[in-house]
């Protein structure tokens, strides 16, 4: 969501320290891309997918490639 700035310049009063807009939650959509690009980014890094007999972090990377495989994203 994009702040107009005439309201963005209020929260600068100095009455007002401190409070800031809230930050939009992610939809399920940003989670997937983030998992997405972070799965990616291992198999850049390691030169292969990641495999269910591996360390913690390359068994996560794998139910993560594995969920997104089943949506149809890689």
């Amino acid at each position: 969501m994009e702040w107009p700035k005439q309201l963005l310049e209020l929260f600068d009063d100095p009455l007002l320290e401190g409070v800031r807009p809230k930050v939009a939650a992610q939809t399920a959509t940003d989670r997937m891309a983030t998992k997405l690009a972070e799965v990616n980014e291992w198999i850049a890094k390691h030169g292969r997918e990641p495999r269910k007999d591996g360390e913690l972090k390359e068994k996560m990377m794998w139910a993560a490639m594995t969920a997104l495989q089943k949506k149809n994203l890689m």
